[in-house]
């Protein structure tokens, strides 16, 4: 018990250093961008680290297909790709910043 109350009063103590590395984790984590892509390319993605759409490009090929349902599947399954890329990016970030204060590499931040 008494070794929980000194990692804690550790963790005070870091506040301000903690404090400091979020905002320097949240500037990172702003500056991730990462693509996804389905039907070889036809349907572009991009995502950025708040895992906002910033991008979606549809090629003229696709377009040309007039196959309405086919777009639909090809435009989720590219969003969704990017959005597993970004939240594993934002993971990553998130691990080294948790691990420079001996902290578990799982934490969630809020969001």
């Amino acid at each position: 018990m008494l070794e929980k109350l000194g990692q804690i009063a550790s963790l005070m103590k870091n506040l301000p250093k903690m404090q400091e590395e979020m905002g320097k984790l949240q500037a990172r984590i702003a500056q991730i961008a990462v693509d996804g892509d389905a039907g070889g390319g036809m349907v572009k993605t991009k995502v950025n680290g708040h895992m906002e759409i910033v991008a979606c490009v549809i090629s003229d090929e696709l377009m040309k297909m007039n196959d309405k349902e086919l777009l639909e599947d090809l435009v989720r399954a590219a969003v969704n790709q990017a959005i597993q890329k970004a939240k594993q990016a934002v993971a990553e970030e998130t691990a080294k910043m948790a691990s420079g204060f001996g902290l578990p590499g799982g934490m969630q931040l809020p969001s």
